[in-house]
């Protein structure tokens, strides 16, 4: 074992332990912001917000259901196109399980990306394909989340509505995301000295993840930067269509499940007000002190679509049936679907999934140097 990927016995408690208290820390900052931020900010109590959320039918809580199915489906498009040969069925297992995992956990991305990388490893796809697509699809989603805020001020200026101030604030976060995400993106591939430093930053950010669901050989990150900018420009230049279509789908279809949420108890707002709030939201969903951003993500948006005048008790209910809709449900769906992978027969990993194109390079799987060393292991056997 090499001193990159050895980790001492204690150290791996000491990591697990420190998951367990932020998990806590988290979930119980979550159930404050619920039980008490999200009905004090709103002026208003859980009990009436319950009651405005009875008066939603069954009828209509169904066809809200199917918006966000057909969200989710849409998202597959983003998968499959990052990780060719992936089925839409299989991406859209990959999806909800990984939210279920992003849900219930404080910074549960990265619980989402080792989920992802099981069930396309138990599937055959190589640990490049995956970490392609995993780097590449994740930057398309976090753009689309970012970019949200802008789109928001931009539709609330040439709709002249008032902007209130955490709409402007969160465009200006907005943008500088998308700007600085973009720029690392395209530093990746344009120049190779960017690309290497990014990587060892990854590579030590990302360390406490691969040391645990690193089986057998593996390649460093000085190994895999050689090929990443190639990998990652073959994906965008083949996928770039279905991957856009996917996340502008998928957000299109869940404004839709928020305005359908909202309307269900009696909010009427104009759409420029109506998508900035969402965006807003969506933003927030990125904050990770919380499972899935929960009770930031609703008191935040609350208080925006309050900021418009509607009705406190019906702006909580409606954000929080939409919470319930993007978070609580996917849950349940998660679960259907790790249930669905871990009974379905699952073939071998490939063989290749751990050697690069490039065989020049000493060291590594495949390439001549490394072919030498095993003939001489075997013969020695």
């Amino acid at each position: 074992m090499s001193p990159a990927t050895e980790v001492p016995p204690r150290h791996g408690h000491r990591v697990r332990g420190r998951q367990v208290l932020q998990g806590l820390v988290g979930l119980a900052l979550a159930v404050t912001l619920l039980g008490w931020g999200l009905p004090y900010f709103s002026g208003t109590s859980w009990g009436d917000i319950v009651h405005t959320m009875e008066q939603v039918g069954w009828g209509t809580a169904g066809w809200l259901f199917a918006l966000m199915v057909l969200g989710l489906w849409l998202y597959t498009f983003t998968l499959t196109g990052s990780l060719p040969g992936l089925t839409h069925a299989k991406a859209l297992t990959v999806n909800v399980a990984g939210s279920a995992v992003g849900n219930l956990l404080p910074g549960g991305g990265a619980a989402g990306v080792a989920v992802t990388y099981a069930m396309c490893r138990s599937w055959g796809f190589s640990r490049r394909d995956i970490s392609t697509s995993i780097i590449v699809s994740g930057v398309w989603n976090v753009m689309a989340r970012v970019a949200l805020p802008v789109l928001g001020v931009l539709v609330l200026v040439l709709g002249s509505s008032p902007m209130p101030r955490a709409v402007s604030q969160g465009g200006v976060v907005g943008a500088i995301g998308a700007l600085l995400l973009l720029g690392v993106f395209i530093a990746i591939i344009a120049s190779e000295r960017a690309a290497t430093r990014i990587g060892h930053f990854l590579s030590r950010l990302l360390r406490p993840i691969s040391s645990r669901i690193r089986r057998g050989p593996t390649l460093t990150i000085d190994e895999l930067i050689h090929d990443l900018r190639a990998r990652i420009t073959a994906v965008v230049g083949s996928g770039w269509l279905p991957m856009t279509t996917g996340v502008v789908g998928f957000f299109g279809v869940y404004c839709v499940l928020f305005w359908g949420c909202l309307s269900s108890v009696g909010v009427h707002m104009p759409f420029a007000e109506l998508f900035a709030a969402y965006a807003v939201g969506r933003l927030l969903t990125a904050v990770g002190v919380t499972p899935g951003g929960v009770g930031v993500t609703e008191t935040g948006t609350v208080a925006v679509v309050i900021a418009w005048g509607a009705d406190p008790t019906a702006a909580a209910a409606g954000v929080v049936l939409f919470s319930i809709y993007t978070h609580l449900l996917e849950i349940p769906l998660g679960a259907l679907g790790g249930l669905a992978w871990s009974l379905a027969r699952r073939p071998a990993p490939r063989l290749a999934d751990t050697r690069l194109t490039d065989s020049r390079l000493p060291g590594v799987a495949g390439s001549p140097a490394t072919s030498e060393r095993e003939q001489a292991a075997r013969s020695a056997e």
